[in-house]
Formats: structure tokens, C-alpha cells, sequence
């Protein structure tokens, strides 16, 4: 098998992700998984689709991330791996649009809006 590759998007961070087979190694911009996420619940965020499908030690994945905060980037490379792992497989689709991991969420900061200090805030009335 040769190196596959998808993009996953999430507000304004935007995941590349690499999938080879190998030992399950999650490498993210040259670092390791624990260290570029401390927090648990990204960790589990990320495998997610590789638990699923029980691949979690069959494939290796690098993957350089940019933009957003960490939990935009998290679920960025979450769609990135899924979307990669379909291309792998075309039957686990169904299974990993089950459970919601093939669809891009199209929530972004909506724009500030002028003559106001955010999108939807208005300056405070003052009736004197």
C-alpha cells in the first residue's frame, strides 16, 4: 500500500493527513500525538474513526496542522483520518457516516456586522 492522503477542515484550521500501514504511530507536525494534544479527550477525538473500524494499530498517520484553536484541529484531523481510511477502504463509508465522522461541520465565526462591536451585539441604548 502506498501513501494516502485527504484534508480535513474545521472552522479555520485545516488538517493534511498521510496514511501509510505500519504500527499505528500519530505523528503531528513532527511531533507525537500525546505531546501535541495533552488533553485525553482530543486524543480520543482524533482516533475516534480508527477505533471504529478497529484499525487503531494498522496504519501510521502524519499530519501537518494549521489555523484554528486545538479543538477545531482535533476534529479537522478526525474528518482528514476518516476521509483517508475511505480511500483505503470504500466499504467502512457507511459505518463512519453512522457515527457522523464523514461530514464537515460548515460552523465558522460569522462576520462583524459595522456600526456594531460584534456580529450580532448591538451598542447599548441609552434613552437619555
Amino acid at each position: 500500500m502506498e501513501q494516502i492522503n485527504a484534508l480535513g477542515r474545521r472552522k479555520s484550521a485545516v488538517a493534511r493527513v498521510y496514511l501509510t500501514e505500519g504500527t499505528g504511530k500519530i505523528t503531528i507536525n513532527k511531533r507525537d500525538l500525546t505531546e501535541y494534544f495533552p488533553s485525553t479527550i482530543l486524543q480520543y477525538v482524533v482516533k475516534q474513526p480508527l477505533q471504529l473500524l478497529d484499525v487503531l494499530e494498522k496504519y501510521d498517520i502524519k499530519a501537518n496542522l494549521n489555523g484554528g484553536g486545538y479543538t477545531g484541529q482535533s476534529q479537522a484531523l478526525r474528518l482528514a483520518i476518516a476521509r483517508a481510511l475511505v480511500k483505503v477502504n470504500a466499504e467502512d463509508k457507511a459505518a463512519l457516516r453512522k457515527e457522523g465522522f464523514m461530514t464537515r461541520d460548515p460552523r465558522a465565526v460569522e462576520r462583524k456586522k459595522p456600526g456594531r462591536p460584534k456580529a450580532r451585539r448591538r451598542f447599548q441604548f441609552s434613552k437619555r
